[in-house]
Parts: structure tokens; C-alpha cells; sequence
């Protein structure tokens, strides 16, 4: 969105100030991220995470779970900064093991200062990995949660086909976590998801994927129809891209503002892809899985209160593979077992709203 006036990218605390005509912007960042595996090293009988563990084939010890915190807390300290000094007031993450591990993220000196709260759930996901929001408390004050879960099964093992009233196995899968709140007494809503991964093939599992669009389609309608002028925000690891099925079609995720009708969503993650960025890398071809996606009422221009502003994605140096095979890659955790950032980079959106 270009504002009708000439920014002066002054910053101080959570203030944007623009001239000639004096207005000035409070700014809240509110970004995504995939956290790429982050597990403690206690085993935990209930899920596969004995590779996350001392005994482990990577030797998952305490120093290097320490690193890793300090690599993910350095990071989310600096998602967006460049327009704003504030760290993300509101952020979701995926790929955390349980709320313990979020505990410790949040508590990093880097991240302490903003006294992040938590919403997490666990999920039923067999390799333990869950989806959370963090909140700045200051700003945000969560009023509902729930986590809700995405049914979807395969009928391609013959020994499962007459299970669950012949649906067939089902897969078990990370829940879409919804979360409602006050940003500064406005009322928003956050879905945070990581859904089904390309095991298999693009193809054979997109039909999962379709399932997850159509789980968070009904979700943001159910909340257009308590209210039309819903801010709702849905983010995640979708591990499709803007243009695929699930996100353009079944999401109905418009790319261009103009094409964006009453009850609808923008999907401002689409011209970024056209323009060449990526959030992930796979042989040498870049997409972008990581997305948020937001209602049409964040796109009017009446800014008594919060509307978008603009996207991004955090890229710095420090999170790229400097050398070797992946060299421009996101900097991911080693198979030996060495601590990294991510094998994503994490998203960002702005939200502005005058100051009176």
C-alpha cells in the first residue's frame, strides 16, 4: 500500500512519524516464523524425537540446544527492523516441541525485554512439532484460543481402508490454532498454521493441503459472519506456494488489492514471489511456504485504525549458508547436529494506525 504522504522513517518505540503534514503512525510488526526443529533433549516417549536427544544421531546435547536459542532469539529480535526499532508484536512459530522450549525462547536475554506471552496447544502431530503465537503483553491481550483440529485421511493402505467409517488411516497433522485478542484494545484474530508437508509428492498431497485451506476458509467466514469488518490474520508454514490450489483457489487468496471484494483476503506474500524472493530453497529454486494473509477490512484507507502497510521478508546476511553445496541457502541446522537458524526465512507484515 503507498501512503499518501512522504515518510520520514523516524522511529521511536513503537511510533512511525511522517511529514510534511505532521501525522504521526504507531507501527506493530507482526511476522511468522518456522522455528526448523526445535526440540529440547529430553526424550518424550509419546512422539519420534530421538534424533533431539543426547543418544541421537545428532547428538542433541544442552550446548547446542543453547545455540540454537540464541540463534532463533537473535533473529526474531530483528524481524522487521528495519522500518520500526520494536521486535514483532505479535509472531507465530512453527515447528516447537512443547511450551517448554518456548519458555526458554522467550526468556533469551535478547527477547526478555519484550515479555513475550505464549498460546500454545499440543498437537497431535506424530514427530511432536506444534504450531504457538507469541505476544508482546504490553500490546496485545489474547480475550479467546482454541486450537482446532484438521481431519484428514488415506485410503491408499488396504489394511486402513475400512477405518473411521471407511474414510480410511487418518493422518495426523498440526491443528490450525486460533487466537482472538485486543491489539491496543482492537479486536484481531490469528491463525497460525504449518500445514501438510509434500511427503509423497507435490501431487498425491495436495489434496491435504486443499483440506487445510478449506479448514481455515471456514474459520475466517465463521468469523466474517459474526463480523464483517473482522481483522483476521492467517500465517503459516503452508508448504505450497501463493499460486497453488490450495492458497489461490481453495483460500480464494487474491494477489492484487483491486481484485480483493468484501469478505475476502489479500495475500500480499504473491507479488514478492513474482518479483523473485523466496522464503525456502529446494535445488536451486526458490518459493515462498512461509505467508500471512489477512481480511479485506486491513486494507481500507482510513487509519483511525490499524491497516496494512507493507510486507517483507527477513533475509539478512547472518541467516544465509556462506559456502559450501547450499551456499545462499537459509543457514538450517547441520546434520552433524550443529545448530543453525532455519531452513525458512521468516515473514513480515506492518500494521499502521494515526495517532490522534
Amino acid at each position: 500500500m503507498k501512503l499518501k504522504l512522504v515518510i520520514l522513517i523516524t522511529f521511536i518505540g513503537s511510533t512511525l512519524f511522517a511529514q510534511p503534514q505532521q501525522r504521526s503512525y504507531t507501527i506493530h510488526t507482526v511476522g511468522f516464523y518456522n522455528l526448523e526443529n526445535l526440540f529440547d533433549t529430553i526424550r518424550d516417549e509419546r512422539i519420534y524425537d530421538e534424533e533431539w536427544t543426547p543418544k541421537g544421531n545428532r547428538s542433541w546435547d544442552g550446548k547446542k540446544y543453547q545455540q540454537k536459542l540464541e540463534n532463533l532469539s537473535r533473529a526474531i529480535s530483528e524481524i522487521g527492523t528495519d522500518e520500526h526499532t520494536n521486535m514483532p508484536t505479535i509472531l507465530g512459530v512453527s515447528e516447537v516441541e512443547n511450551r517448554g522450549v518456548l519458555e526458554d525462547l522467550v526468556n533469551m536475554p535478547k527477547l526478555k525485554n519484550a515479555a513475550y506471552g505464549i498460546v500454545h496447544y499440543d498437537s497431535p502431530d506424530r514427530r511432536g512439532i506444534d504450531v504457538a503465537l507469541l505476544y508482546q503483553t504490553k500490546y496485545f491481550k489474547p480475550t479467546s484460543s482454541k486450537n482446532i483440529p484438521l481431519y484428514i485421511y488415506d485410503k491408499s493402505d488396504a489394511r486402513y481402508k475400512d477405518s473411521n467409517n471407511g474414510k480410511g488411516k487418518r493422518i495426523y497433522t498440526r491443528d490450525q490454532l486460533l487466537v482472538t485478542g485486543l491489539l491496543d484494545g482492537e479486536e484481531m484474530h490469528f491463525i497460525v498454521n504449518h500445514w501438510p508437508s509434500r511427503s509423497g509428492g507435490e501431487k498425491k498431497s495436495s489434496p491435504n493441503r486443499e483440506a487445510a485451506a478449506a479448514l481455515n476458509k471456514k474459520i475466517i467466514d465463521s468469523l466474517y459472519k459474526i463480523n464483517p469488518d473482522a481483522k483476521v490474520f492467517t500465517m503459516g508454514d503452508l508448504n505450497d506456494g501463493p499460486y497453488n490450489k490450495s492458497v489461490k483457489d481453495v483460500l480464494d487468496a487474491k494477489g492484487k488489492k483491486e481484485e480483493v471484494k468484501k469478505g475476502g483476503v489479500f495475500n500480499p506474500m504473491y507479488q514478492l514471489y513474482k518479483d523473485g524472493h523466496g522464503t525456502i530453497a529446494y535445488r536451486d529454486a526458490w518459493d515462498i511456504f512461509d505467508q500471512i494473509i489477512f481480511t479485506e477490512p486491513l486494507l481500507q484507507k482510513d487509519y483511525s485504525s490499524y491497516r496494512y502497510w507493507k510486507a517483507g521478508i527477513f533475509n539478512k546476511p547472518f541467516l544465509i549458508q556462506k559456502s559450501g553445496q547450499y551456499k545462499g541457502y537459509p543457514l538450517r541446522n547441520q546434520l552433524s547436529g550443529e545448530p543453525g537458524f532455519s531452513d525458512h526465512f521468516p515473514v513480515y507484515i506492518y500494521l499502521i494506525k494515526e495517532r490522534k
